[in-house]
């Protein structure tokens, strides 16, 4: 009996679902599910979904990796796809070598990324080769090694939601000074925001207490 494959894709844009509801059903013979960020969860719990395809042009990453996390947790056989992937910023961290099947950059056409999803299927990920490295966690560990204990602090005090005049006060320091902890960690761990940061705490600084 011929078994139906199911996918989701996760984005805001409503015009990105129904262009894509139009090629890949019938590229690949699969049923396709829309989804937005919020509805994923439920949606999920539905159906038999095996892939997951994260839109980052509408969904933001600290999102997207949230989302990643919950179908790592609760899904052992959904795979994640993201498409595009940014090349400007650096979004290393939402590389999960356990979840994430493929990605592919802003600027990948569609034909580019059916390509791609073709070897998917075939059980072959699809990573760029500037990204495999960060699958590996080899980097994560050697950025985590670069930061001094003070660096570490201020990155754990940012997954309680303190702001830096919040962190300065607890640590007895100015805010200035929580400013250049926080810029040199960012520039150490390869992250360019706020959000991306905590997202990076949340994975490789959980044994740091302040």
């Amino acid at each position: 009996m011929f078994k139906i494959i199911h996918w989701m894709v996760v984005s805001r844009s409503h015009l990105l679902g129904d262009l894509l509801d139009c090629r890949w059903p019938q590229e690949f013979l699969v049923k396709l599910t829309k989804a937005e960020p919020e509805e994923m969860s439920n949606k999920l719990h539905l159906s038999q979904i095996s892939l997951v395809i994260i839109d980052l042009a509408s969904v933001d990453m600290q999102k997207a990796y949230q989302l990643q996390k919950h179908i790592e947790r609760e899904y052992l056989s959904v795979k994640v796809v993201f498409i595009h992937f940014p090349r400007q910023t650096d979004a290393r961290f939402l590389i999960n070598a356990s979840v994430t099947a493929g990605v592919f950059y802003f600027d990948s056409s569609l034909a580019q990324v059916g390509e791609g999803l073709s070897e998917i299927l075939k059980g072959r990920h699809q990573i760029p080769a500037m990204l495999r490295r960060s699958m590996t966690g080899q980097h994560d560990e050697e950025d985590s090694d670069k930061l001094t204990i003070r660096e570490r602090e201020v990155l754990q005090a940012l997954l309680s939601g303190n702001t830096n005049q919040d962190i300065a006060n607890r640590l007895y320091v100015s805010e200035s000074t929580i400013k250049t902890h926080l810029y040199r960690a960012f520039r150490k761990i390869g992250v360019s925001s706020r959000g991306q940061a905590i997202a990076w705490a949340q994975t490789h600084l959980h044994e740091v207490h302040v």
